[in-house]
């Protein structure tokens, strides 16, 4: 009994620093404030997913009815809002455009998004998507993913961003870096809106990548107290057995 609660105590004090570095990676850019637990903010990352970028994205680990029972939508709005293509409501979220098409179309296919939640994170999902600016070429351009390849295709939600440049010598050499990014040409959206737009897609590719979450965390709380519910009783066991042996 002694071995199996010093095995339970060693296992909380190993996740402590584990815990502690996902906390501390996430930490590198400003948090998000993406919650999978507000159903409205899936809902609205679900629109916006499907509006503008399952066009190119596909999300082939998520199908349309899981959607319509986690996001509380139904299958009868999920058909009506969400699907634009001939797909059915027991199919996975795919794109019409063909591998080899976008390759030859775009250089590279574009992945597929289902994990990228998990992959890079709820943080980086919301910066990448408030990063976007026209360079000095016209050209779109990423201050959090430098060079990518995707172009701003929520540009007019947001609007335009210029790039503010900083110019420093290092090694005797100057180096021009962007300090940060002004709003040049409006959008429909407030800056504020589109934050809570960029939100709120985060929020929906969190959730993409691990359906599962919602009802773990739930279940997750009644574990623990069962767990400690058990190692009450496994003490208070040990020391009835024990207590003619002292």
């Amino acid at each position: 009994m002694k071995t199996m609660f010093q095995t339970l105590l060693a296992t909380a004090i190993l996740a402590l620093p584990m815990a502690a570095n996902a906390a501390g990676a996430a930490g590198a850019l400003p948090a998000s404030g993406a919650n999978v637990n507000d159903v409205g903010s899936l809902q609205r990352g679900a629109k916006l997913y499907t509006n503008y970028c399952l066009g190119c994205h596909s999300a082939e680990y998520v199908r349309y009815n899981r959607l319509a029972e986690d996001l509380e939508l139904g299958e009868d709005l999920v058909m009506k809002n969400l699907v634009f293509s001939d797909a059915k409501i027991g199919d996975p979220m795919a794109i019409a455009m063909e591998a080899d098409d976008a390759e030859r179309w775009f250089g590279k296919a574009p992945p597929d998004l289902t994990l990228i939640g998990r992959s890079r994170g709820a943080d980086w999902v919301y910066n990448y998507l408030l990063s976007f600016y026209r360079d000095e070429h016209g050209a779109w351009n990423n201050t959090v993913l430098q060079n990518a390849a995707m172009p701003h295709v929520m540009w007019k939600l947001q609007g335009i961003q210029k790039p503010i440049y900083e110019t420093h010598t290092e090694d005797g050499i100057e180096v021009r870096t962007i300090t940060h990014l002004e709003l040049e040409t409006p959008g429909t959206m407030s800056p504020a809106e589109y934050q809570d737009a960029a939100r709120d897609l985060a929020a929906f590719l969190e959730y993409t990548s691990e359906p599962a979450m919602l009802k773990r965390k739930h279940i997750g709380v009644w574990v623990m107290l069962y767990l400690a519910l058990f190692a009450l009783i496994a003490y208070l066991l040990k020391a009835e057995y024990w207590r003619d042996v002292h």
